[in-house]
């Protein structure tokens, strides 16, 4: 297939998902998608404008490199010169361009060599830009790439408008966990299996970020290694600011107790003890426990405290899970398919008491699920593939966990 042939399909590809919109985060993303995979690229962003505080965030972005949590002033750096001027900017090689002091991603794991930068006209108002970064052979763009990109972002951009869709940016969050150039090798047979290959990534406070990736893509493994329960080989991960790269059996102890909760796909009740008696099994184990009625009743759980595991549903197991989760008043809990062994009601239950807990309890949450639906209820959306972060998205607006539909 010609290069041509291949750029007009894409076109009308990227048109069948803005003009035929329901979604519109999820039309933007997918627009995005296209662009990076036809232009054969290692990442790229789309960047909006809060017109109120006349600043720039990526609301969707692929590649290796996290940049969630960064906002760059109008007119300032590569994405807000091209918002600002409303003129494409082509870097053929960032190293003696001299226009080029980097896009956002030079600072968070990628080095920017070649770059399209293109305006979001709507042909009012620069509403951001999109950044495609560094094709994968090494070579350049060239102008069918650059005016492919920049019928994408016309598209997107009198969309957004003819939808309505605005961007508020929240206050910068607090980075609770960062974790860079993370890998884990196993070994297997005479070699070693990377399962990770250099994750970068932060976690912040009072999130609800969900991990999605297909089996063995290397999801949970991270999680894992976030939660002290696996090791990394190599990288670095900090929780708030101190170094947990390699602690000591003392320091993992006591992160595993004081601060992190466990939700686990097979609820791990100790089947002996009644729904209280497994949340006060775990408040022992902890210097300031929450109370554990207050942590059962967190959950709709009071009526079946003095019942036993096998006297209760999978929903009503999985609820307790959370409140013993919640006991330890941590500060990161994570879920591991909290939802895989239950039906489609029982399911949102369990997600309106996870949604409860980052609403009223101030907790970070971080799940692995399967269910790209559960996605839409995340205030982030973090995809692994092969060992890599493949894309991040902020969902503007999350759904409520009642208005999940599958």
């Amino acid at each position: 297939m010609s290069d041509g042939t291949r750029y007009t399909k894409a076109t009308w590809r990227i048109m069948e998902q803005l003009l035929d919109v329901e979604d519109m985060e999820e039309a933007l993303s997918g627009s995005l998608e296209i662009i990076v995979e036809v232009l054969e690229s290692e990442a790229g962003a789309i960047w909006l404008l809060d017109s109120k505080t006349d600043r720039l965030s990526p609301v969707y972005h692929i590649g290796p490199a996290d940049i969630s949590n960064i906002s760059i002033e109008n007119g300032i750096g590569l994405e807000g010169l091209v918002t600002k001027t409303g003129k494409s900017v082509v870097i053929s090689d960032a190293a003696s361009d001299q226009r080029f002091e980097g896009t956002v991603f030079d600072d968070n794991g990628l080095t920017s060599k070649t770059v399209i930068c293109v305006p979001l006209n709507n042909l009012h108002d620069n509403i951001g830009c999109v950044v495609i970064v560094n094709k994968k052979d090494g070579s350049s763009f060239d102008d069918e790439e650059l005016r492919l990109a920049e019928h994408m972002a016309s598209l997107a951009a009198i969309t957004i408008d003819e939808k309505g869709f605005t961007v508020e940016l929240d206050e910068s969050k607090e980075v609770l966990a960062s974790l860079r150039g993370i890998t884990k090798e196993f070994p297997s047979g005479d070699g070693v299996l990377k399962v990770l290959k250099g994750i970068n990534l932060d976690i912040y406070k009072n999130e609800f970020v969900v991990i999605l990736g297909e089996s063995g893509c290397g999801k949970s493994t991270m999680m894992n290694i976030v939660g002290g329960m696996d090791f990394l080989t190599d990288g670095t991960l900090t929780i708030e600011g101190k170094d947990f790269s390699h602690p000591s059996d003392a320091e993992l102890t006591k992160y595993r107790r004081q601060y992190i909760g466990f939700i686990f796909q097979s609820y791990n009740l100790m089947p002996n003890l009644t729904a209280i008696e497994n949340v006060r099994f775990i408040a022992e184990l902890v210097d300031d426990p929450m109370s554990c009625e207050e942590a059962i009743a967190s959950v709709n759980m009071t009526d079946r405290a003095n019942n036993y595991p096998g006297q209760m549903s999978g929903g009503q197991q999985q609820r307790v899970s959370i409140a013993r989760a919640l006991v330890k008043k941590p500060k990161l809990i994570l879920a591991d398919e909290p939802t895989a062994a239950l039906d489609y009601s029982t399911s949102i239950e369990v997600l309106t008491a996870i949604e409860e807990v980052v609403k009223k309890q101030g907790t970070t949450v971080m799940m692995v699920t399967h269910n790209g639906e559960i996605a839409k209820m995340a205030d982030r959306v973090i995809k692994v593939r092969n060992g890599k972060i493949a894309s991040i998205k902020k969902n503007m607006h999350p759904l409520h966990a009642a208005e999940l539909v599958w």
